[in-house]
């Protein structure tokens, strides 16, 4: 049978409009007439030869939209005729069993009441006429009594009508069941043990044959509740149920140990492809594993022996091909798709993985440009205001500027070695301390032009601060006041350092400008937000870095004439 659809044939077209239960009961009605005829005759082969035709189009083995191939095709119609030549009590008693098993495991996957009640009523004829028409043909292959005769022609046919009668909707609108061969299986072995196990005390015991079928009954219900009785764990004993799952479960060792490798590897293993490499390479060990193909959106690979058999599987980018040693059977290929399924979501996982250190990192440079962006606009502003008191600066105060001149060129350019070492992949360390009256005096220096008010309140002589938190802070804070001020938002700005004890010192940037709105005060230090005259992320970047001293930067007042920002310990 060939994977896809074919088009649909004749035959099958009528079969899609005709009711199941129409089908089975043809398909039963022409075998009751086949027995009753006697199977000698050519009237009983003939209708034999239609039952087994109805038969392929009741299946439920098959899927009847799919296509066989042509060798199929004469196996399945060589078989019919053979079936028909050279049928017999002994050929018809098996046929029968076999249906049996077949109606009897499809009627235990069905849930619904009304599906029920036709496989229900074919399965009950057909496990009646074998015992009592066919096993006792087998016994002195004699007649039966008239009594059993007029049974099976006038009793037994009444189930087979009323399934023609029960109403339903066409086959191609009933919800198709999957059929369990398991089950199938061992309600035909059930139904092997009985009828053997009836001939064999028949001809031990010489008892009739009722008598026989009634004590092979009993023996068989017996074992079964012997059974039952064991399969639970008592007096110490563990169980059929246990020795059985032990069984199953010692099955499904080689793909316990792929697994633990596959968790292993996903714990040691950070590269997509490397990860897909060893676990290729790990699935190789599985018994029933020749060879492993395997193409990603970066790879491709190989690993074993490469077989006809092959089956695909495709998951989430990952295309792969396992080659085995056989065919897979239904069973083994759910075992493969889950193999596969879980190498697929591990090996996304990785892709995910390395996507996400990728975007980490870029990132990292991301916060890293934008923060030296602002050190640099930073210095850019102290350059231009000693620009600004140089072209401004008299002969009678040229000696005042070149002392200012050498107290601030160094501070730029030690600033500005510092901008230049945050550039560098090296781990973060804490900002180096500096005397809290030393950076104030500094600060005051380089705004001594732009009309700002400093405070310094409690000055201790014992305080101090890391320069480069306060140096980065403060220039962003007075930079965006002296921004709102050449708007015409605001005229006056006030610093003001205070030494709050044990060495520590806070300080506040306030001016009298316009209130942030509340929307903006939400997201500000903690997220970058939009800017009209930089990138949005000088205060986040401060805030962020402050955080990693163990200060915090916050905004204390939000007031119309009082927008005040404190930096202070945490």
């Amino acid at each position: 049978m060939r994977d896809g659809t074919a088009p649909s044939s004749p035959m099958h077209g009528l079969a899609a409009r005709v009711r199941p239960g129409v089908l089975l009961g043809l398909m039963l009605l022409l075998l009751h007439a086949g027995l009753v005829l006697g199977l000698d005759s050519g009237a009983a082969r003939a209708l034999l030869l239609a039952h087994f035709g109805l038969f392929l189009l009741w299946q439920p083995v098959w899927q009847g939209s799919s296509s066989l191939q042509p060798r199929r095709v004469l196996l399945v119609v060589g078989g019919g005729l053979l079936f028909v030549w050279w049928i017999d009590w002994w050929l018809a008693g098996l046929w029968m069993a076999l249906l049996f098993s077949l109606i009897g495991a499809n009627l235990l996957t069905l849930r619904a009441r009304r599906q029920r009640l036709a496989p229900l009523l074919a399965a009950l004829y057909l496990l009646a006429a074998l015992l009592v028409w066919v096993v006792p043909r087998l016994l002195d292959d004699a007649d039966p009594p008239a009594l059993l005769g007029t049974t099976l022609r006038d009793v037994l046919a009444a189930p087979l009508l009323v399934i023609l009668l029960l109403p339903g909707a066409p086959a191609r609108q009933e919800p198709r069941s999957a059929l369990d061969l398991f089950y199938s299986f061992l309600l035909f072995l059930m139904t092997i043990v009985l009828v053997l196990g009836t001939l064999f005390v028949q001809q031990v015991t010489h008892n009739p044959y009722v008598l026989a079928l009634a004590e092979t009954v009993l023996a068989i219900a017996a074992v079964l509740f012997l059974l039952s009785w064991l399969w639970d764990p008592r007096g110490g004993f563990d169980g059929v149920g246990q020795l059985l799952s032990r069984y199953f479960l010692s099955l499904g060792m080689p793909f316990e140990r792929w697994m633990h490798g596959l968790a292993n590897l996903a714990e040691t293993e950070h590269d997509p492809d490397a990860f897909m490499a060893a676990a290729a390479a790990e699935m190789r060990t599985l018994p029933w594993v020749a060879g492993v193909q395997w193409r990603t959106g970066t790879g491709t690979g190989a690993e074993g022996s490469l077989t006809r058999h092959v089956t695909r599987f495709q998951f989430r980018g990952l295309d792969l091909q396992l080659h085995g040693w056989r065919q897979p059977g239904p069973g083994m290929l759910l075992h493969m798709r889950l193999l596969a399924r879980l190498l697929g979501d591990f090996h996304d996982a990785k892709v995910r993985e390395q996507a996400q250190r990728t975007s980490a990192y870029l990132q990292a440079i991301y916060e890293t440009g934008s923060r030296v962006t602002h050190d640099v606009k930073n210095l850019l502003q102290s350059l231009r205001s000693l620009c600004t008191a140089a072209e401004s600066a008299s002969d009678d105060e040229a000696e005042a500027f070149r002392r200012l001149m050498q107290r601030q060129l160094p501070q730029i350019t030690q600033r500005l070695q510092a901008t230049l070492d945050k550039l560098e992949s090296r781990p973060a360390v804490a900002d180096d301390l500096e005397p809290a009256q030393q950076w104030w005096r500094s600060l005051t220096q380089r705004y001594a032009h732009e009309r700002i008010e400093f405070s310094l309140v409690d000055a201790d002589a014992a305080a101090t601060l890391p320069a480069d938190l306060f140096d980065s802070v403060a220039d962003n804070l007075i930079q965006n006041a002296l921004e709102k001020r050449r708007r015409g938002e605001a005229a006056q700005i006030t610093v003001t350092l205070e030494a709050m004890g044990a060495g520590r010192c806070r300080l506040g940037v306030r001016d009298d400008g316009h209130g942030i709105s509340p929307a903006l005060a939400a997201r500000l230090l903690r997220e970058p937000v939009a800017s009209e005259n930089g990138l949005g992320v000088g205060l986040y970047q401060a805030a962020r870095h402050a955080a990693g001293q163990g200060y915090r930067l916050s905004l204390a007042g939000n007031a119309p004439g009082a927008v005040d920002f404190v930096l202070g310990p945490a």
